[in-house]
């Protein structure tokens, strides 16, 4: 084997062989014990290497070791802060050893997660105090800091990329638990589980904004099982859903702590070996495509108490009193050419991504060239039109950060939609997209359906979309022209409905909801009309949103009517 500059499962292989083992051999001694055990021993090939996943097992200490480290085969676009290289970790000092010991974390386990302390500014305080430092390390290089002083209160080292805790230490296995706190990553080291990673940031509702899966999303590939950790607290369980939603369900196992919050209460309370064991008792996530009534027993409680939850709002007041939707959904919307659906379409994901944090993927081949598309959504964001004095300003560069890390754009010479959906996947697995675009349908076809029986093709292709989006959690926004326009007395072309798009039956019963966005460039102003709402309590059928459109910045100004939709939305 080449040792020097080998390549393995995505990595290239930064520092190989760490402890001077010699590189190819199956058996040889153990860096861990061997040295420590009798003189006649001293020798013996006690342990087992595996050097295409950088692994050794000693059968004589029973423990794993690395046999080397990754770096990452992709870097990240964005420059990052690094914190000061630390030399020489420095012991934690006597004080907090003996609080670590109250949550039962020994010296010996704070040194393996180079744990320190040492005197820090916090802002919640506006002074320097005494911190507990969690060093997050990459490789050999120092990334990131997390500081953490008596009050409970927390800090990122600023400017650093977001990276979990103890990344190296599931480097080699086929398997690893994720953590939601640097005590629970050390809770579970202290109780003989090795590999494991924490959050940098704990665990927030309605946010699936986890950049530090992004960062580090190459060290999963090569898992077959990833056991999630978490608190068993909403905003917990809301992360264990996304971490499931980007990972993949066929490799997910779930953790229950018994009433205890997370893994450091239960160590306390249990003890590492019953830490341990619920560890290797993880369970599964439960099959896709069946349930019982278990597997939704939170979800029928919380029904039972707070009745329908609240869909997804874009934050046009008008509109939202007549329409929201869920995720795992998908949205038809419809007009006639140059009525603004694209520009209403961007306008909601803008919406979504301000309200929810949401990513976007756009499968978009009339909204060419890409640099026009972006520049329509810096405008939205901007909330005006940025001048050639704006560029290389603090806002400018604000804003274009923005957007390069929130939406995508899919570019194909030939779309087809098996390619879009599978683009989409590695995106939601990836990025954590959660609305694709798919504008315009007849432009992204489907290679395995059969053109000659419209409404067949047409119903195959929506259940493909819908497939994915339930899935993959995903809202699926297609924009659909139709290909039946008639004029009135007056010719006036008339409003189509979604049986104006060809295959119109099958886009009605198919969709989840539908939108008709029609453009009066005269006024400048802008109508959108709810055709369908598959769920009452999601929006109106029929009501009608009404905005004055401004053309340099692309902004919406709902205007007050009289028609339909001024009422409240059931949970308001």
């Amino acid at each position: 084997m080449n040792i020097e500059n080998t390549e393995i499962n995505g990595f290239l292989i930064d520092k190989f062989n760490q402890y001077g083992l010699k590189p190819g051999s199956t058996q040889g001694t153990c860096p861990l014990c061997s040295h420590t055990r009798q003189p006649k021993n001293k020798t013996a090939q006690c342990a087992s290497y595996d050097w295409e996943r950088g692994l050794g097992t000693c059968h004589n200490c029973d423990t794993s070791f690395q046999l080397h480290t990754y770096q990452r085969k992709g870097n990240a676009t964005r420059e990052y802060v690094k914190p000061i290289p630390v030399e020489v970790f420095e012991p934690v000092k006597d004080k907090a050893v003996e609080w670590f010991k109250t949550r039962g974390i020994t010296q010996q386990t704070l040194d393996d997660l180079y744990v320190t302390t040492g005197d820090e500014f916090m802002p919640q305080t506006g002074q320097k105090e005494n911190t507990i430092q969690f060093n997050y390390i990459m490789g050999d290089e120092l990334v990131n800091v997390k500081y953490r002083d008596g009050r409970k209160n927390f800090k990122l080292y600023k400017g650093a990329e977001k990276i979990f805790y103890n990344i190296n230490s599931i480097v080699g296995y086929d398997w690893c638990v994720i953590t939601e706190g640097e005590m629970d990553a050390l809770a579970l080291h202290e109780a003989g589980v090795k590999n494991v990673i924490s959050v940098p940031n704990g665990a927030t509702l309605n946010s699936n904004n986890l950049d530090y899966l992004d960062n580090c999303i190459d060290y999963f590939e090569d898992k077959e099982k990833i056991i999630l950790a978490v608190d068993a607290d909403e905003a917990g369980q809301a992360l264990r859903y996304e971490f499931i939603r980007r990972l993949g369900a066929e490799v997910c196992y779930l953790v229950d702590f018994n009433g205890n919050k997370d893994a450091n209460d239960f160590l306390v309370e249990h003890g590492a070996e019953e830490l341990r064991k619920i560890i290797t008792t993880a369970t599964q996530v439960p099959l896709e495509g069946v349930s019982t009534l278990k597997d939704i027993e939170a979800e029928l409680l919380d029904f039972v108490h707070n009745g329908f939850k609240p869909g997804f709002q874009v934050g046009l007041e008008n509109f939202d009193n007549i329409f929201s939707t869920y995720t795992s959904q998908f949205i038809t919307v419809t007009g006639i050419p140059s009525s603004g659906k694209s520009d209403f379409v961007d306008q909601m994901c803008i919406g979504y991504n301000r309200n929810y944090g949401w990513k976007t993927a756009y499968a978009s081949p009339e909204n060419k060239p890409n640099f026009l598309h972006a520049h329509k959504l810096i405008r939205k964001t901007w909330e005006g039109l940025p001048t050639k004095d704006d560029i290389g300003t603090d806002r400018w560069k604000q804003v274009t950060e923005h957007i390069n890390d929130n939406y995508y754009f899919i570019d194909m010479d030939r779309y087809t939609l098996e390619d879009v959906l599978r683009k989409g996947a590695e995106l939601v697995k990836r990025k954590g997209i959660k609305c694709l675009v798919i504008d315009p349908f007849n432009k992204i076809r489907d290679v395995d359906c059969k053109t000659e029986d419209v409404n067949r093709y047409t119903m195959e292709y929506l259940t493909k979309i819908e497939t994915f989006a339930k899935k993959y959690d995903v809202l699926v926004m297609v924009v659909a022209h139709p290909t039946k326009m008639y004029r009135d007395k007056d010719g006036k072309i008339e409003e189509p409905t979604m049986y104006s798009i060809k295959g119109g039956g099958e886009w009605y019963d198919a969709s989840y909801h539908g939108l008709l966005v029609h453009r009066d460039y005269e006024a400048q102003t802008v109508k959108v009309k709810v055709l369908k709402v598959k769920f009452q309590n999601l929006g109106e059928n029929q009501a009608e949103a009404h905005f004055n459109w401004e053309p340099k910045s692309g902004s919406y100004i709902p205007l007050v009517t009289e028609s339909a939709g001024n009422d409240p939305m059931p949970w308001d």
